[in-house]
């Protein structure tokens, strides 16, 4: 199932649902949408979002990344940030298989971890990372404020 159509204006999220599990892909739309906003990525920046399965992630992950395993999520960039519009920011692959594993262990719904996921994704789009401890601190905190913006702008 794609989540491809605004009715109130142009297309700057895609979201394609590649696995078995409910998802509501509508509101994670929304949530990309807000995230992008808050997150300070520029207006004509498009994303995609892919959702899938633990099969297709091993693959993306040893093909990209030298390591054939499901993980929760990766990100690919494409355009600069600072590329002039119309440009794409990347792609935010999401496995649902792994992110409900993880909400289950930490008492989350599996909605609140895919979004949490998917605003993790586009920070490192966005150009945020978490390779020190600096930058894991960093990352949280952009985390937490983002998704928070995110979800108030869409509730």
């Amino acid at each position: 199932m794609n989540d491809q159509d605004d009715p109130g204006g142009e297309t700057r999220v895609s979201v394609t649902d590649e696995q078995d599990h409910p998802v509501d892909a509508t509101r994670l739309r929304r949530i990309a949408e807000r995230a992008l906003e808050a997150a300070g990525v520029l207006p004509g920046h498009m994303l995609s979002v892919a959702l899938v399965g633990s099969d297709r992630m091993a693959e993306l992950k040893g093909r990209y990344y030298g390591e054939e395993r499901a993980t929760d999520v990766l990100s690919f960039p494409m355009d600069l940030l600072d590329a002039p519009a119309p440009a794409v920011l990347g792609d935010v692959v999401i496995c649902v298989e792994v992110a409900e594993r993880q909400a289950r262990a930490l008492g989350l719904t599996l909605d609140a971890e895919l979004e949490h996921l998917l605003v993790h994704g586009i920070l490192h789009l966005a150009g945020l990372d978490h390779a020190t401890a600096g930058d894991e601190v960093r990352m949280a905190r952009a985390e937490r404020g983002v998704l928070s913006r995110a979800r108030t702008a869409v509730s």
